[in-house]
């Protein structure tokens, strides 16, 4: 045979076997989001590569160019906000200080408040305390007696009212005390939550972990383990816990070889999805629809203000539809992880606000009723963690405080609690009632003439800004001191607990306001319309090559 025909016969059918491989690969380089947060690798490398400086006294007043008389305006301002802290906050913040000498926690939290640049500067002025002495209605008081509304809703638990919460933790503990702190035998309160759990879920079984990232890792779990596949399915910028798959990006010191982080939204991610065989499952937090494709915000990454967020009921749904569909299609288990937003919603959660049913459910946060809890609820063919043929074959899961009485205690109160009228009424007219509530804020905002806007999913906020600015994370420190408590991310995430009521509400909008209309008097908002999210962003990037030197 002729040794060219051969070897052209050869060729081509090396091609016609590498083809589709090429074509999948490009398709899932294609469902990637183009913006770091969907290039793992890449953001990683940006990350290491990222050198540490800082402004000195000069630059921190005019890092954005303003003139002298503003610069000189923003320092007197800065002292004054800094004399108000040590007037109002002095036995908090000492103990503050004090406590982060050996607590790690809180040197993480101190450092990642605002941007890097300024934080040493503004370190030696301004500090934020954690401390707080009591909690009461939508209300804190720190251990100077300041009283704050409380718009961290400790983190996404707080959903009914810490009062709620406070009630839940007496009577859960009441109702098991006679057993106590025993573990691995089950007091009969776990029975009851088994039962309403899988009723809100729609679910046929439900195990029970120690906090949502485990939840979480366990869900993953059982869907690799169940279809013998491999990957895990994320979208850019969710967030789904701590552990190594599912947070593929910087903060993670080993790299994922199994997660595929895909764009949100987008109908090439649905070819993926079709197209690939190595895909366990898909793995969907609800709170991404507020801000699809990117991170949980926060005000240490307000490096121009062009953070952007909205809330789109319909085509979320519409999107969710076509996941469930495709997943159905493919035999891939579609995880929701309403561990954030589970029960804040609807009393169903995610899955009956939005109308779509999973394969797997996670839950953690307010369901333990104040106390830490995590939670899978799935189908009975996922669930189980053996093979019938394969006696050496299992999927193996335990924890220590699985089912600890007095999680179960608390989680049966708040149960009991889900299911009284009053409760469910608080549900109804909720969108309509939060809706407004951000729309008349906004217009009080506009009315104010400063560059503040909010967006929301119901009783989750973040705050956005309607023009160019490097000094937007300032605002953070202007709410605190007219009396709203913020998380360490700061405005980047406000969250309401549902009791709050139309007086609590004005009394939070109008702080909101006032606290605005000082930060722009104070010129950290003087604005060059030469000065653009481009320029600065270009500014910026001058700046790291410049220490990179």
């Amino acid at each position: 045979m002729n040794e060219p025909l051969v070897l052209g016969t050869t060729m081509l059918g090396l091609l016609a076997a590498l083809l589709p491989r090429a074509r999948r690969r490009l398709q899932l380089s294609l469902a990637k989001h183009r913006s770091l947060a969907g290039h793992a690798r890449l953001a990683r490398r940006v990350a290491r590569w990222l050198p540490g400086y800082a402004y000195d006294e000069a630059q921190f007043f005019a890092s954005d160019g303003a003139p002298p008389a503003v610069q000189a305006q923003r320092r007197a301002a800065l002292e004054r906000l800094a004399a108000v802290y040590r007037e109002r906050y002095p036995r908090t913040l000492e103990l503050t200080a004090e406590t982060a000498e050996g607590l790690a926690d809180l040197q993480f939290t101190g450092r990642y408040r605002v941007p890097f640049q300024y934080a040493p500067v503004l370190r030696q002025h301004l500090r934020a305390g954690a401390f707080v002495r009591s909690a009461s209605g939508v209300t804190m008081t720190d251990l100077d007696g300041n009283v704050f509304y409380d718009l961290t809703g400790s983190y996404g638990v707080n959903v009914l009212g810490v009062d709620v919460y406070k009630a839940c933790i007496a009577e859960g503990s009441a109702r098991v005390e006679a057993l106590g702190p025993v573990l691995g035998s089950l007091h009969p309160v776990v029975a009851r939550n088994v039962a309403r759990l899988k009723r809100i879920s729609g679910l046929d079984e439900v195990s029970f972990h120690m906090s949502g990232t485990e939840a979480v890792t366990q869900a993953v779990r059982l869907a690799r383990y169940h279809t013998r596949r491999s990957h895990v399915v994320r979208f850019c910028g969710a967030y789904h816990g701590w552990w190594e798959d599912v947070q593929p990006g910087p903060g993670n010191p080993v790299m994922p070889r199994q997660t595929y982080t895909l764009a949100d939204l987008d109908p090439r991610t649905l070819q993926v999805l079709r197209t690939r065989r190595d895909i366990a499952c898909v793995l969907v937090n609800p709170l991404q629809a507020l801000h699809p494709n990117a991170p949980a915000p926060g005000d240490s990454s307000l490096v121009d203000g062009s953070r952007r967020a909205h809330f789109d009921r319909a085509a979320y749904t519409d999107w969710l539809l076509a996941l469930r569909r495709v997943c159905s299609e493919r035999g891939i288990v579609l995880i929701f992880d309403e561990v954030f937003v589970g029960f804040r919603l609807a009393p169903g959660g995610a899955q009956q606000y939005f109308g779509v049913q999973a394969d797997l459910v996670t839950y953690g946060k307010t369901l333990g009723g104040g106390l830490p809890v995590g939670v899978v609820c799935g189908r009975r063919d996922l669930m189980k963690r053996f093979r019938d043929d394969r006696p050496a074959d299992v999927c193996f899961a335990r924890g220590t405080f699985n089912a600890h009485p007095y999680v179960m205690g608390a989680m049966d109160a708040f149960l009991d609690r889900l299911e009284t009228p009053a409760v469910r009424a608080i549900y109804d007219g909720l969108d309509a009632r939060w809706n407004a509530r951000a729309e008349r804020l906004n217009a009080m905002l506009r009315d104010a003439g400063v560059p503040v806007q909010v967006a929301n999913l119901s009783t989750i906020w973040t705050v956005l800004y309607t023009q160019p600015g490097r000094y937007h994370w300032m605002l953070q420190y202007y709410l605190r001191k007219h009396g709203l408590a913020l998380s360490w991310v700061g405005s980047g995430r406000l969250i309401f607990s549902l009791n709050y009521g139309a007086d609590e509400f004005d009394a939070v909008a109008e702080r909101f306001v006032a606290a605005a209309r000082e930060m722009h008097a104070d010129g950290w908002w003087w604005r060059d319309e030469r000065v653009t999210h481009g320029s600065i962003r270009r500014s910026v990037l001058r700046e790291v090559l410049k220490a990179r030197r």
